[in-house]
């Protein structure tokens, strides 16, 4: 499922919630990064849900609060939020394999929140269920995102027990 599409439908009419959805603010740009996301992305089952957000223009507080709102009013109703956020707890792969395995029997929207160059809005933090940090390095936004997705795919791999992860390996 791609950014604006709907939810899928389960039995009865009742719509089920993407099991992933990615709220990033800023679009990708061409380029190897972009095809480094599209990559990862495109071998998770289902696919995840991208909603880009418009970059905030303004102040910092300003930009802020405005792609706060935006990524506060993208998300589905009662998802599971993980921000990703320097401040966030770091994990290992095979953790944050742990973790979606919970978070996914929730049965609630999983959904992450990518930021702009400001960082996420205190309400965003405040209403995350999970900070995330991908480590104590600034990375750039087009890298964070390729990151997380290929983060994404390593854990279901890891769930399904298949060889990409090499978890023997100190």
């Amino acid at each position: 499922m791609g950014a604006g599409q709907p939810a899928r439908r389960g039995g009865a009419g009742r719509e089920e919630p993407d099991l992933i959805r990615l709220v990033a603010v800023g679009r990708l740009r061409a380029g190897p990064e972009a095809a480094l996301c599209a990559e990862h992305a495109k071998r998770l089952r289902p696919p995840p849900a991208i909603t880009e957000i418009a970059d905030g223009r303004g102040s910092p507080a300003e930009i802020r609060r405005r792609e706060g709102e935006a990524i506060l009013a993208a998300l589905p109703a009662n998802a599971h939020l993980v921000a990703l956020d320097l401040g966030g707890g770091t994990v290992s792969s095979e953790r944050l394999a742990q973790l979606l395995e919970r978070w996914e029997g929730l049965g609630r929207a999983l959904a992450f929140a990518l930021g702009g160059a400001e960082g996420l809005q205190p309400a965003v933090l405040a209403r995350a269920d999970f900070r995330l940090s991908l480590g104590p390095m600034t990375w750039p936004h087009a890298l964070a995102r390729a990151m997380l997705m290929e983060q994404l795919y390593r854990a279901q791999c890891i769930r399904a027990g298949h060889p990409y992860h090499r978890g023997w390996r100190p």
